[in-house]
């Protein structure tokens, strides 16, 4: 079974506009959305740029904050804080990777949670890691990871029964690895974190689901995994050898193997982007 993702993100997205324009009405005003992007990586500055194209055609106001590696600390403190206390503005996007000097800062303390809608921010990281269930994750005052949210209702909406499965998830990020664990534990799932220090063959052979999110191309191999099992492709990678993106993991082998697969391009991404532009829709239904 391959899990795409393209039908998912449609049924998300159905009713955003009408939403959006509801908030509109309400408010006096769009909902908006303020992106601090960093021009230092061309791929992810890419993405980010198509991210507030999708929110623009949902109904949607964008502003782009451009930093780089010449940025002082203090003045990407200050843009943080300044847009968190800006009455206007309903939802703050910072995409990673940020440059060094920046990722280092406490920007994560000053962001504000309402407004944090890929929870990244100390407060709405410690409310999730709280949850103890779904229900309660559900019922989250503020946001968790767009992309763990997204593998999540991605594996739900193709009937993956998650209570009491082993599931291996492949990196520790505090953006996608240790949220999406979370959620994964919310669910009833037994989870290990698998990270460049772990045994791979040894830690996925008995795993009934395996989300990877390593971020190298055909790092998951078929032969660890037992027939039957579950991948979460979750990495988008540039092959130089095919110059197409792909995953982790190696489709051809899942199928010869009977490994039910997420593709990439197609699987997790859409889901994901969908579930971000819901986050910012809340972001402003809450207000109201």
């Amino acid at each position: 079974m391959i899990l795409e993702g393209r039908t998912l993100a449609a049924q998300i997205r159905e009713t955003l506009p009408q939403r959006a324009e509801a908030v509109r009405q309400k408010l006096g005003r769009a909902i908006k959305l303020c992106a601090i992007g960093s021009t230092d990586d061309y791929g992810a500055y890419l993405y980010l740029k198509k991210e507030t194209e999708a929110a623009q055609k949902t109904g949607i106001q964008t502003e782009i904050f451009e930093v780089n590696n010449q940025t002082p600390a203090a003045d990407f403190l200050a843009l943080v804080e300044k847009l968190s206390a800006d009455g206007s503005v309903d939802a703050i996007l910072i995409p990673r990777p940020l440059p060094e000097h920046l990722a280092a800062t406490n920007f994560a303390d000053k962001l504000a949670p309402q407004k944090d809608i890929d929870g990244m921010s100390n407060v709405n990281m410690g409310n999730l890691f709280l949850c103890k269930t779904w229900s309660e994750v559900l019922a989250l005052p503020g946001f968790a990871s767009s992309t763990a949210m997204a593998v999540v209702r991605l594996l739900l909406f193709h009937g993956v029964k998650l209570e009491g499965m082993e599931v291996a998830v492949i990196g520790r990020s505090i953006t996608v690895g240790r949220p999406l664990a979370h959620l994964l534990t919310c669910q009833n799932a037994t989870v290990k974190i698998c990270h460049t220090h772990t045994d791979l063959p040894r830690a996925l052979k008995d795993a009934d689901l395996v989300c990877s999110a390593a971020g190298k191309p055909g790092l998951l191999r078929a032969e660890w995994l037992k027939p039957g099992a579950y991948v979460a492709d979750i990495s988008t990678n540039w092959n130089e050898k095919t110059n197409r993106l792909c995953g982790d993991a190696l489709p051809e082998e899942l199928q010869k193997r009977g490994v039910s697969y997420s593709p990439v391009p197609g699987g997790v991404g859409p889901v994901t982007l969908a579930v971000l532009l819901e986050n910012i829709i809340l972001s402003g239904e809450r207000k109201i």
